[in-house]
């Protein structure tokens, strides 16, 4: 095959840290994946390529993986030019900016026999490429699939987001926002996020009007007949103000 036009080597841009980040729970609907990612000497030429839905917690599987591996973490929308091979975590692999860039990767990869994760919303057999050779490699790639997250770990999951935070949440509260918010992990931590910093500069606690005032962008609306948001809110107070704290989805 012939090289690529223009093939240099380029920096990639790492993904940044998030405020904060929260360790994948265990669910039947990563088991699979989690088994996968248990034993990387069983990936087939030492790549493997998480695949799920949106909010089923391939970034956070990544993310963790990445740490224990010692893998660099990058991002697929940002992936350009010829990388270097070395131990990588691509999530979002399947929205590579540059099909070549993404070829060049896992070839640089598997000549260094480095372990090369990638993550993406379709097993990698399905990625819409162009390149003949890119759409070969992906065929050849094992794949983990992860299922919607089960009610379970949305709970634990949201649970976990307000402790980090040091925010007391009734659960009965915390019962009406997982009626309304959508089952995304991200969703549930930027949700947490707004009530906390809500709490902090009102100096109250949370309520369910509260939560619809700072949240009303992310619930869905449904199940109002529960309360009004006014006398019946039950509160939550912070037992102390919210640091930024570091890395650990």
């Amino acid at each position: 095959m012939a090289p690529f036009p223009s093939a240099r080597q380029l920096p990639l841009p790492l993904i940044p840290r998030v405020e904060i980040e929260i360790d994948p729970i265990p669910d039947s609907s990563n088991a699979v994946a989690r088994t996968w990612l248990g034993d990387p000497t069983s990936w087939p030429a030492g790549r493997l390529a998480l695949h799920g839905p949106e909010g089923s917690g391939k970034s956070a599987l990544l993310a963790q993986a990445s740490r224990r591996l010692g893998l660099r973490r990058l991002s697929g929308p940002l992936l350009r030019g010829v990388p270097e091979g070395a131990p990588t975590a691509l999530d979002d692999a399947d929205c590579a900016a540059e099909e070549p860039a993404l070829f060049h990767l896992i070839n640089a990869c598997a000549a260094g026999g480095h372990l090369l994760l990638m993550a993406g919303r379709e097993p990698p057999s399905r990625w819409p490429v162009a390149l003949p050779d890119l759409a070969s490699r992906l065929r050849a790639t094992a794949s983990a699939a992860l299922g919607q997250p089960t009610d379970a770990l949305l709970r634990t999951l949201l649970a976990r987001h307000f402790e980090r935070r040091q925010l007391r949440v009734e659960p009965a509260v915390q019962d009406w926002l997982l009626a309304r918010l959508p089952r995304e992990a991200a969703v549930l931590a930027e949700a947490a996020a707004r009530l906390d910093r809500a709490a902090l500069a009102g100096g109250g606690g949370v309520t369910r009007a509260l939560a619809r005032s700072v949240l009303a962008g992310l619930l869905d609306g449904s199940g109002d007949e529960l309360g009004d948001g006014s006398g019946d809110d039950f509160v939550a107070t912070p037992d102390a103000p919210s640091a930024s704290m570091g890395t650990l989805l």
